[in-house]
């Protein structure tokens, strides 16, 4: 909690839809957070979160700024639709601008938040080629590969759509409610499968109706979590890819409710809340902080 005042940086903790988000304010430095950092602050339990948002200066003419992002266990993630609209949140409050591009490893963002509150994240075009999820085999259907848990002949969880939103998704179809499988045990298993080179998010979804769907995901890097807004968008595109629901969904996770549409132009838009909770300052080599003395607007 001591860290030495010249290298502390500016954090908010927010949460999108529940997804458990530190947005740190990297702008003017050259230093980055490092993997210790996003660990310690992932075990404390008051800043424990899902993903951190390191919103450092533009690199990209045109861009407003480059978002480097972490998971809780120090990783890199390519994607983050909830964190993403914790970042809009924030700096719309900072400037009163309401439309932004951002630049991550995974490419362009755009993201614009709308008069009552609620941001949208053009999260971009999905990719179903195996090469591309990617996929340690081929499989010339993502639509469905084999893969299961579970004895063979009665398997609690198989044959998963894939599919890779700047980062590499697999949806279970479920007709059970989705709280009756044990994510928290499936889970690590099917992150680490070695169809999956790159590890994997791995989500339950029950289709509830041609609009509406539940999830549930244990998120590559953070383990389970109360949302997802890229799986929620590889979610709603593989069930419209499998004609289960129509291009347009609203889904509810435990942490709350996100809207996804599949424009006819290929790009995915994921709708929903970000809230702030608290913010405070850190050291982004050790993870060390503090709580501000005074609230955030």
């Amino acid at each position: 909690m001591n860290a030495p005042a010249k290298s502390l940086a500016e954090f908010a903790k927010m949460n999108g839809a529940g997804n458990e988000i530190i947005v740190a304010d990297m702008r003017g430095r050259a230093d980055r957070v490092t993997a210790a950092a996003a660990v310690a602050l992932a075990a404390d339990p008051a800043t424990r979160f899902d993903q951190i948002m390191a919103i450092h200066d533009p690199r990209t003419p045109g861009t407003a700024n480059f978002i480097e992002i972490l998971n809780s266990d120090g990783s890199s993630a390519q994607a983050c639709g909830n964190g993403t609209r914790c970042v809009v949140q924030a700096l719309a409050a900072e400037s009163g601008q309401k439309i932004f591009a951002f630049e991550t490893v995974a490419g362009i963002l755009n993201a614009e938040e709308h008069a009552d509150g609620s941001i949208s994240v053009d999260m971009g075009k999905p990719r179903f080629g195996w090469q591309d999820i990617p996929l340690a085999e081929e499989f010339r259907d993502t639509r469905m590969i084999e893969l299961q848990i579970g004895p063979i002949d009665a398997p609690v969880l198989h044959s998963p759509s894939v599919v890779s939103m700047g980062n590499p998704h697999a949806i279970f179809w479920v007709d059970r409610d989705v709280w009756t499988y044990d994510l928290g045990r499936f889970g690590p298993m099917l992150e680490n499968h070695p169809i999956f080179p790159e590890r994997a998010n791995i989500t339950i979804a029950q289709v509830t109706s041609p609009t509406t769907m539940n999830i549930r995901t244990w998120e590559r890097g953070a383990g389970l979590t109360r949302a997802c807004g890229s799986a929620a968008c590889a979610a709603a595109v593989a069930a419209a890819r499998t004609r289960r629901t129509g291009r347009k969904v609203e889904l509810t996770a435990p942490g709350g409710r996100l809207w996804v549409e599949w424009r006819d132009d290929d790009h995915v838009v994921l709708t929903g809340p970000a809230e702030w909770e608290f913010a405070g300052t850190f050291d982004p080599a050790t993870g060390a902080w503090q709580r501000a003395t005074e609230s955030a607007a």
